[in-house]
C-alpha cells in the first residue's frame, strides 16, 4: 500500500523569542512542535474566517486571542 505524498511545505519566519514562548507553553499538549501548533492555529483560522481575505478585523481578533494566551504581548 502506497503513503499518499507529503503536502508542499512553505517555511514562515517568526522572532525567535516568540518561539522559545511557544514551545514552553507547548510543553505536555498534544503538538509536538511549534510548527504544528502554528499551522494548526493558521488552519482554524482560515475555517472561521469562511470568506475571501483577512480583514483587520480578522486581524484584530486573531491578535486578542493570542494575546488572551499569552502567546504575544
Amino acid at each position: 500500500m502506497k503513503s499518499p505524498p507529503s503536502p508542499t511545505v512553505r517555511s514562515v519566519q517568526i522572532p525567535e523569542e516568540v518561539a522559545r514562548r511557544l514551545e514552553s507553553r507547548l510543553e505536555g499538549s498534544a503538538f509536538t512542535s511549534v510548527d504544528a501548533f502554528v499551522t494548526f492555529v493558521l488552519g482554524r483560522l482560515l475555517e472561521e474566517s469562511g470568506g475571501p481575505g483577512f480583514t483587520e478585523e480578522d486581524e484584530r481578533a486573531l491578535k486578542e486571542r493570542l494575546r488572551s494566551l499569552g502567546y504575544i504581548d
